[in-house]
């Protein structure tokens, strides 16, 4: 893409929340099913959550302002927070507070891989396990900087939180699409 002759603006995202996502629909889901959360790793991950807002705030810049042509951009959340953090965060939200444990990788790949052979929309994923083992801070290569007015603002607070939460209670099924 780059070495083309197209305009492009290439954004490389982090850990997006908001209506629909799968961070807030699993995480709110496992801190009302489970009497404890496992935390990936024996030590703390870094997450920067975006707020789906702040994402399209600055697509609608890259398509309407040429400042951001032929730019790559990293785009993450205001703060850099741990998963125990953001699961204490949402338990908050939705009113249940959880035991929060580290867990070795190997045991939350060996419960990803089960859930994804034993359930029709599994809680976890081992591509779930993979990211939040290495963390998810910073885009590599280097990009470059979004202009301070694009910035994301939004951090990842109770009433985020809230509007992200799904309708439902069991993960993905917050469009119907479950329902029998």
């Amino acid at each position: 893409m780059r070495a083309s002759a197209l305009d492009y603006t290439i954004l490389k995202a982090g850990v997006i929340y908001g209506p629909g996502d799968h961070m807030l629909d699993h995480l709110s889901y496992a801190l009302r099913t489970f009497p404890v959360f496992a935390s990936v790793g024996m030590r703390d991950r870094l997450m920067s959550p975006l707020a789906i807002e702040d994402l399209v705030g600055i697509i609608e810049a890259a398509l309407h302002n040429s400042r951001l042509s032929n730019k790559t951009f990293s785009v993450t959340g205001p703060e850099v927070i741990t998963l125990p953090e953001a699961a204490r965060r949402v338990g908050a939200a939705i009113g249940k507070k959880r035991l929060i444990l580290g867990m070795p990788v190997a045991m939350h790949y060996l419960l990803a891989w089960l859930a994804e052979k034993t359930m029709k929309i599994p809680i976890t994923s081992v591509g779930q396990v993979r990211m939040l083992s290495e963390g998810i801070v910073q885009a590599l290569p280097a990009c470059d900087e979004l202009p301070g007015d694009l910035l994301p603002k939004l951090g990842f607070s109770a009433h985020q939180i809230r509007k992200g939460l799904p309708q439902s209670a069991v993960p993905g099924c917050s469009d119907g699409s479950c329902s029998s």
